[in-house]
């Protein structure tokens, strides 16, 4: 049958034509702009993951150059703290040339101090001057800002990093569990015949963590008087005396200079007396960790027969950590916080004192390492002041002398021990300036080796296996698309032909009227 109204086959060829040239115009699309998806229409499911993934790479890219720009930062500091360090090496030289008073003259000595307060306004300036773009690195305005902290508990605190986790400020408790002892040897007054005076004579070596010497006391001096000349040695030995409860007749207590495993006291008879029977010199020690009693008994069941004993270091906890005590320092590194703490003598050495608390209020410098901002993709450290009054923070004549007291002028309150050629204190100061150099430099090169540097390496590796997702799902295989591109030019050219057909079976109507 021949109908005019509907031309079905035209209908199906435009339809099928249709197909083919949105085929076609697909093809064309994917082939021109590389993807294969352009649109959500395109795969919708797949248009979803391959965004999430594009906004984990673009985090991922800028975690890579946030890195690369925070080991520039890292490497900056560095620097500027090796000029401070070559500095410190300077002033040591100097000082131990000025030491040597025997052959070198007044004038000289005086040159020294000159270099000496030169080196150490530079290090100030070096503080003041060192800077990555408009921040400051060594001044200060990058340490951590400390509120609350007790004087009668802490002498000095300072803090290499703290995690502020939903909290605007970190509290920061020290607990004492344990006291910061000093190694004590006991030696009674009334073992001899005479209360408070040496049987015989002796001969004693006295030996602590600075040196080694030997001092000879006769029979009947008061005991007195053998504390007197073993306090003339401390500088030589690192062990003091003193009289048990102030009384010569209780006894006499030596005792090492410092607190800590590191300091110990050993006195040692090295004479042979001539009488055999002369038993008057013994010492004795008290178990580590054990707090005598106050006064002194020499009833104590815990004392045993010794001659050397070693100090004890504080213990306490931390934020609920134990923390890792040295002598009167306490130094604790998790997550959250790092810190290292000089405690006060008092508060160190009595454990029944209660916890103190201190607030870390903010500072420091955050570095953005992950592709997400929060603070577990975050790195908080700490770097504080280089500067001379900020350095070598150490206990000396009962108050804490930092570097800035070596300077001839101004507030020097070792001149006098300067003047008189005792450069203990000095050569104190000066270690522990160092000593805190190298470790900040130490520290930020761990950080940068060890966190900067590892966190770029893995972020690559995720940019890079990111990437490879990314281009699974959403770039174009072009060997397919041409295929797919081919078949569409095809159908698209056949169609239109089929189409022409079509139309003109219509027109073959008109044979039929004649």
């Amino acid at each position: 049958m021949s109908r005019i109204n509907s031309n079905i086959p035209s209908l199906v060829a435009q339809s099928r034509l249709g197909r083919s040239n949105a085929e076609l115009e697909l093809r064309l699309e994917r082939l021109s702009t590389g993807l294969r998806i352009n649109r959500g229409s395109d795969d919708p499911a797949g248009l979803i993951i391959s965004e999430r993934i594009r906004s984990d790479i673009q985090g991922i890219e800028q975690g890579i150059k946030n890195g690369e720009r925070a080991s520039t930062v890292i490497a900056t500091t560095e620097a500027a703290l090796a000029e401070v360090n070559d500095l410190l090496n300077s002033v040591r030289a100097l000082i131990v040339e000025s030491a040597n008073t025997g052959a070198n003259s007044k004038e000289e000595r005086a040159a020294n101090q000159l270099q000496i307060d030169s080196a150490i306004d530079s290090i100030s300036r070096i503080s003041n001057t060192a800077s990555f773009g408009q921040l400051k690195l060594l001044d200060g305005s990058r340490d951590y800002t400390l509120s609350g902290v007790s004087a009668n508990a802490i002498e000095t605190a300072k803090v290499h990093k703290a995690s502020f986790i939903n909290t605007s400020q970190l509290d920061v408790e020290v607990d004492v569990l344990g006291s910061a002892q000093t190694g004590n040897l006991y030696f009674s007054g009334d073992i001899t015949p005479i209360s408070g005076e040496l049987a015989s004579s002796v001969t004693l070596e006295i030996r602590g963590d600075v040196g080694v010497s030997t001092i000879q006391f006769t029979s009947q001096q008061t005991l007195d008087q053998v504390v007197t000349g073993i306090n003339g040695l401390s500088a030589l030995t690192g062990v003091e005396a003193e009289l048990i409860n102030g009384d010569p007749n209780s006894g006499i207590t030596f005792k090492s200079v410092g607190y800590g495993s590191s300091s110990f006291v050993s006195v040692t008879r090295i004479d042979r007396p001539q009488d055999p029977t002369d038993d008057a010199w013994e010492t004795f020690r008290l178990p580590d960790g054990y707090t005598p009693p106050d006064p002194f008994v020499w009833t104590d069941p815990n004392l045993a027969s010794a001659s050397r004993d070693i100090g004890t270091d504080v213990s306490a906890l931390v934020n609920g950590t134990l923390a890792r005590g040295d002598g009167l320092n306490l130094s604790i590194n998790t997550s959250v916080l790092g810190v290292d703490l000089l405690l006060d003598e008092t508060f160190a050495t009595d454990p029944t004192q209660a916890a103190s608390t201190f607030t870390i209020t903010g500072g420091g410098a955050v570095f953005q390492l992950g592709p997400e901002v929060s603070a577990l993709q975050q790195v908080n450290i700490g770097v504080g002041s280089v500067a001379a009054s900020q350095l070598g923070g150490v206990l000396t004549q009962g108050t804490v002398q930092y570097l800035s007291s070596l300077k001839s002028d101004g507030d020097n309150s070792l001149e006098d021990s300067l003047a008189r050629n005792d450069f203990t204190a000095a050569q104190e100061i000066l270690a522990k300036s160092i000593d805190e150099i190298s470790v900040t430099r130490g520290r930020l090169g761990a950080f940068e080796r060890n966190v900067l540097q590892t966190n770029t390496r893995s972020l690559q590796s995720a940019f890079e296996n990111l990437s490879a997702s990314s281009s699974q799902i959403r770039d174009a295989d072009f060997a397919f698309e041409t295929s797919k591109l081919t078949r569409a030019q095809i159908l698209s050219s056949s169609g239109t032909t089929v189409l022409a057909l079509a139309n003109q079976q219509s027109q073959q109507v008109l044979q039929l009227l004649g």
